[in-house]
């Protein structure tokens, strides 16, 4: 187990309308710097068919398409980048983003996101709250095509 602190800045601006939540960067994602960064993690593809676009640079895809990202957790005990190994979890500051964007809606990317901001902002934020399938390798029950039919309630959100 390694203590692992958060090391990516959330991504958002004053427009944003939904923010998605993961749990913790990867290890390749805390290499790389940036979030979803494991070739085989299907998030980005999921967004480029879901917004019917190749995703150039993706920062700018986000703040364009009005979509905020973080993670729920600040930091944690963690076992390379296996999410059933957090322990001794800390939370990220996520009303700070609620204040300066527009979010209307959060989504969490897998069980560990969804469990961890319903211990931490349950009671605290008063936003819906949707739980979205991992895009992980790890997540090899679902297909792409159940991944993007399950992220295509986002676009009900940016509609708003």
């Amino acid at each position: 187990m390694t203590l692992v602190k958060h090391p990516l800045k959330p991504i958002y601006n004053k427009n944003s309308k939904i923010l998605i939540l993961g749990s913790m960067p990867s290890v390749i994602s805390r290499q790389i710097g940036f979030y979803y960064a494991h070739p085989k993690n299907r998030f980005w593809p999921t967004l480029e068919v879901l917004f019917h676009e190749k995703i150039e640079n993706k920062k700018t895809f986000l703040l364009n398409k009005k979509i905020a990202l973080w993670d729920v957790l600040s930091s944690c005990e963690i076992k390379e980048s296996s999410d059933a190994s957090i322990k001794n979890a800390i939370p990220n500051d996520l009303e700070k983003i609620i204040k300066e964007s527009n979010i209307k809606a959060i989504f969490t990317t897998g069980k560990t996101a969804y469990k961890y901001y319903q211990k931490f902002f349950k009671d605290k934020i008063n936003l819906p709250v949707i739980y979205l399938p991992s895009s992980s390798p790890a997540n090899c029950k679902i297909t792409k095509e159940e991944l993007v039919e399950s992220y295509k309630i986002i676009l009900k959100y940016l509609e708003k």
